[in-house]
Order: C-alpha cells, then structure tokens, then sequence
C-alpha cells in the first residue's frame, strides 16, 4: 500500500473516507474525509482499493475530493436490497467474497465505489449477514428473527432514554402540567428513575436512569425525588424505605374479608365460663392496661392481689393464639411481616386492625382468652412461686402512662406495684445487669402537618413499672418453658466487651457509649444467660400483637397446657432463620424514620443553639450529641479549640436537609 491510496475505516460507528499520507511499519497515517490525521494499523481498514489521489494538489482539494468520494458511495447504498440478498443467498449457508456481492447488486461493470457502497450497506444493515474481511455469510432465520427482536428492543431502549431525558427536562424546568397525569410512557420513565432512586446499582433499570438523568444534565439523586414528588407520584415526606424493602402497607381484601368474617363468627358469649380445666376464669380480677395515651393495641395488662400477708401479681396477655392458628393465612402473613412497624406518621400491624385493636385486644369491659403469669409474692417482695396457665379475664381500667405517674404517690396499688418493679430491678441489679438509661424521643405529626418533639422519662414510675413486670414475665416465661424441655426462641446476650458504671450510676455520655459496647443479643432454641438483663434465661411473649416471636413463644405455653402441638426445636430455629432479615429491616426503618422527622424539625431551627455532649474525636471532626433530640452528628475540628469526650460545649445549628439527612453545627 503507497500513499495517495484510498482506504475506509470504522470510527465511532461510522465509516470513514481517507487517503493514506504515510505507510510505516504496517501502521498507516492517513488524511480523512473531516481534515484529520489519524495514525492507525492496517488491520482496521474496512475497505481499500487502488484507487489514488494525487497528494500534490494540496490539502484542501484532498479533503473536497474524499467528501465527493464518500457522498457518491452514500448514494449507492440505495441500490443495495440487503433484504432481497438474503433471500437468494440464505438457502446456500455460504461465504460470499465481497466481489461476488457486488457483481450481486451492481451486475454491470461494478467499480471500488459499488464495493464501498456494498461494505457500507451490510454495515449500516446487519441483521441479515454476518461479515468480515471481505466476505459475508447468511444468518438463518432463527438468527434473523432474535437479531430483529434485539435491534427492536435497542431502538425501544433508546426511545425510553430520550423520551425520558426530554420528560425529565420538562419537569425540571416547570413545563410540565402534573394536572394533565401520566401518560401510560411517562409511567414508564417513573417506574425507571423510581427504580433506579430506590435501588441504584442494585435496580435493573439503573444503567437506563443513570442514561436519562446524564442526557437530562441531572447529576443529584434528589433532583430524582423531587420529579416524583412533582407528578404526584410520592409525597413530600415519603417513606423510601418502606418501598425500597416492599414493606405492604395495606393488607390485601382477602386477608382483611377474611380477618372481619372471624371476628364476626368470634362470639364473646362463648368465654362466660371457663373451657374446662385448660383455661382458668379470672375474669373477677381487677386488670388494668398502661399504656400511650395514643394506643389502641393493648396486650397486656396487670392485675395485684393481697393474701393475708402475701402478693399475688398477674400479667395477663392476651392469647392471639386462640385465634391466630399455626399456618393459617394470618399466620403466614405475620411471619412474613414479623412485626408491627412504629413510624412518627404511620404504623403498620403486624395483624389486621379488626385483630389487633378488637378481638385480639385486651379492651375494657370485654371478655377476652389470656396467658396469665401470676407471681406470688413474700410480704417484701420476693417471689415465691409461680404460674403460667391460659385464663380468661376481663380489663376494668385502661390508664395511661401519664395517670399512673399522677397517681404513683397516692394510689395504693399503683404504689405497690411500683415498690414491686423497684424491688425486682435491684434483684436484676444485684445479678450484674447492665441498666442502660437514655431519654427517649417522641415524635408526632399533628393533623395540621406540625411536627411536634418531646422527650420521654423512661424511668418515670408508669414506664418503670411496666417495664419491670413485662421483663419479669418474659423471664418467668422462659423459666417456664425450660423447666418442661421446650424449644423456644431463647434470647442471650454475652457480657459486655467493657463495663463503664455500677448499676444504674452512668451519666448520659456513659450510658451512650456503654450501649455502644453492649454485645450482640443471641437467638436459640436453648436458654442461655441474659446478661445485660441480668437474667439465668428470657424470652419475648408480652407482645403477641406486635411480635411474631412472642407469638410463637405464647404458642409454646399454649402447648405445654394441651391447647396445640408445640413447635420441634427445627422448626423453631427455622422461624428464628426466616425472622432474623426482617426484623433487621423493622429496626433499621423504625430508626431511620424517627431520624427523619427528627432532622425535618430542626430544619426550621437553623441558627439556633443547642447543648451538646462530645462523644468521641475523628480525624478531621467531632463526633457529638445533642441531649435535646438524642441525635448524633459531627463538629468540624477548629483551629485553636481541643475538645475531649465527655465535654459540654454549645453549638449552633448551620445547615438541616432531613431527605439527605444531613445535619450540619458549629461551635455556638
């Protein structure tokens, strides 16, 4: 090959026109149809012949003569049927060489331009041959069809990219109407960014979202949720992680048709006398609920009697059991759930409401089944003996936490009980337990949309108290169930990694970093000790309602008294298998909500100064918290000012993005 020779080479998926102006070593340097140099192998030539230019006419009439040359080529792909080719060749399954082809399609005195013109054609075609070199070979039929079914699907994707970018732009810069609603393609490019939103590199869509937000000039992902939120998709305030998880917020009319038809068919009248000896009537004893002032689940109440000398304290739950059966569809969907969700602006049941907050439900007035632990008790305190057995019981009183604490200094049974669940936490205190004492935040939306913060006591005298008997009855529970050699979901905990205060002496700051050094709590279908309780073994069963594990630790006590078949130690540790993922997801919801509506308040408190306890030193900032809401978050290092853990210091709030969860402070 000399210079001057015309030759064609593939670039960015076109076909370029070029004279070679140097041949050195098999590497060609040559002038294109669009005045540059290039320097690339011979093997890359899509085409040459011995066609020649004269390089001494100059640059400028080289490039003119090789745009004449690729516009006249261009034109001929117009004659070449590819279609019509495979046809006539298909049948044979043969290697066609290039000249052959083109005597095909040029019959009468084929010159190089009708072979650049046949090269150019099956390039810009190929969806019937394969080629390359010089020659071509038919795909079969089969090939053909899954190649137009791809090339299809190609031009679809395209489609979707750019209508999308363009649908994106549109919306970003407010030309787009939300009250005409989505097109059925729109709803396409929603599912796609949604998708690509909640999931980023994990979504199926991710590389078409990424595609549509980079044409679209859309870098932030949060430009993402403000389009949904634009077209009415999600709201303001939407709750990604119920989405990104699949959390159902709703159950389906089936299970909720089903649920109501049970409770209709449940008829009380049925209780008015015990169920033989299986099911004791307590139904005379005074039961009263505590609980938040917005609750509408109760599981659980207590109940105090005196004897002669002695104390007789009930815990009653009520027995979900009764109704749930093993393996029914309730009991499928509980499993699959695991437990209610608590958020600031929406819970979410374990159970359907006609469940949770009616038949399954320790409602005043209403006779209801139980599981009752009944303690009795010396005339100071110490337990004596016990029982767990299922009842029948009636509440009288559903207080609030906020009656027991006004009536913790005058109500005589209120006292009792208090002095009792003070008495049992110096027994777990006495045992090495870890009490962990840290404010707790609540949060609630008013109807107005007001976010409202506050913090809770949890050692005033009506949480304190309630606290102490339900971890008594779980206790008691697991004494119960490992007496009699039953599998249960057993929880352990292994001594903490360091002990940083006696009893319940920590300050704020060591409470926080004592949680922080509390090792992970251990499910089993064997009783171990409970460390950071202070107990020889535990289990949860005070919340059937809310907790499929308490469910299945309640249906054991069930068992053990006849009422069904216990649970095999298999089939206990398959539950704590399929519980272990989503409970994990109940958790990392609950808190990352509060989070959120936390941050979302304090996003009207920029300016504001706060107190803050320093927790810990990291290489380029402050780890603090703020007492006031409980939240953590960073200081930057300031040149001049050492801090060390444990400092007190006041900082101002800079900058609250709640969505992005970001919350910004400086030294105050």
């Amino acid at each position: 090959m000399e210079s001057g020779t015309i030759v064609e080479y593939i670039e960015r998926q076109k076909i370029m026109c070029a004279v070679v102006l140097e041949v050195k070593n098999k590497r060609l340097r040559v002038l294109t149809e669009n005045d540059r140099e290039v320097n690339l192998s011979a093997s890359r030539l899509s085409h040459k012949c011995n066609m020649r230019l004269d390089l001494s006419r100059g640059r400028v009439k080289t490039v003119e003569t090789l745009k004449e040359i690729a516009n006249r080529r261009d034109k001929l792909i117009n004659d070449v049927d590819i279609r019509e080719l495979w046809e006539v060749l298909n049948p044979e399954q043969e290697w066609v060489d290039l000249a052959t082809m083109t005597e095909f399609c040029f019959p009468e005195g084929p010159s190089y331009d009708h072979e650049s013109a046949v090269v150019r054609a099956f390039f810009k075609n190929r969806l019937y041959f394969k080629f390359n070199a010089d020659r071509f070979f038919p795909y079969s039929e089969e090939q053909v069809d899954r190649l137009a079914a791809r090339h299809k699907e190609e031009e679809r994707q395209i489609r979707i990219v750019q209508g999308g970018a363009d649908w994106l732009k549109s919306i970003l810069s407010n030309r787009y109407d939300p009250a005409a609603g989505l097109t059925e393609e729109e709803k396409e490019f929603a599912e796609i960014l949604k998708s690509t939103y909640l999931f980023e590199k994990e979504s199926p869509h991710y590389a078409f979202g990424k595609e549509m937000m980079s044409k679209a000039g859309v870098n932030d992902f949060g430009d993402i949720f403000s389009v949904l939120v634009k077209v009415g998709l999600w709201d303001e305030n939407e709750n990604t992680d119920l989405l990104r998880y699949d959390i159902p917020i709703e159950f389906s009319r089936d299970i909720v048709e089903s649920a109501e038809k049970l409770v209709k068919e449940a008829v009380p009248s049925s209780f008015q006398a015990p169920a033989g000896p299986r099911r004791r009537d307590l139904s005379h004893l005074d039961l009263m609920t505590i609980d938040g002032q917005s609750t509408l689940d109760y599981d659980d109440a207590l109940s105090l009697e005196k004897e002669g000398d002695f104390y007789r304290i009930g815990v009653h739950i009520i027995d979900v059991g009764h109704y749930i059966k093993k393996g029914d569809r309730f009991d499928r969907e509980a499993l699959k759930r695991s437990s209610s969700i608590y958020t600031p602006d929406i819970k979410i049941p374990m159970l359907p409401s006609c469940f949770a907050e009616d038949l399954c439900s320790l409602k005043a007035g209403e006779l209801r089944p139980a599981i009752s632990t009944m303690v009795r008790m010396n005339p100071v305190f110490d337990i004596v003996d016990f029982d767990i057995f299922p009842s029948l019981v009636r509440v009288d009183r559903q207080l609030t936490y906020y009656d027991v604490n006004t009536l913790a200094d005058e109500n005589p049974d209120i006292i009792t009980l208090r002095d009792i669940a003070s008495k049992f936490r110096k027994y777990r205190m006495d045992a090495a337990a870890l009490q962990i004492n840290l404010p707790e935040i609540h949060v609630w939306i008013g109807e107005d949309g007001e976010i409202k913060v506050n913090r809770i006591n949890r050692e005033s005298p009506g949480r304190m108290l309630v606290s102490e008997f339900m971890i008594m009855a779980n206790w008691l529970m697991a004494r119960f169930l490992s007496q009699r050699g039953l599998p249960a979901i057993y929880r352990s905990q292994p001594k903490p990694r360091e002990r940083l205060y006696k009893g319940d002496e920590g300050s704020l700051f060591q409470n926080i970093m004592q949680r922080r050094l509390l090792s992970r709590f251990v499910l089993s279908d064997e009783p171990d000790h409970h460390s950071g309780l202070g107990l020889s073994e535990y289990v949860t069963g005070t919340s059937p309602i809310r907790k499929f594990c308490d469910l299945t630790t309640q249906r054991q006590i069930r068992a053990a008294h006849g009422l069904e078949e216990p649970y095999s130690a298999e089939e206990i540790d398959k539950i704590i298998q399929q519980l272990e993922q989503p409970m994990g997801i109940v958790s990392r919801i609950q808190h990352r909500r509060l989070r959120y509506w936390i941050l979302k308040y304090l996003e009207k408190m920029v300016g504001q100064k706060e107190e803050a306890i320093v927790l810990a030193r990291r290489r380029k900032s402050y780890q603090v918290l703020i007492p006031e809401y409980m939240i953590e978050c960073d200081l930057p290092i300031t040149s001049g000012i050492g801090l060390n853990p444990e400092d007190l210091i006041q900082v101002t709030i800079q900058r609250v993005r709640a969505r992005k969860d970001v919350l910004t402070v400086f030294m105050g």
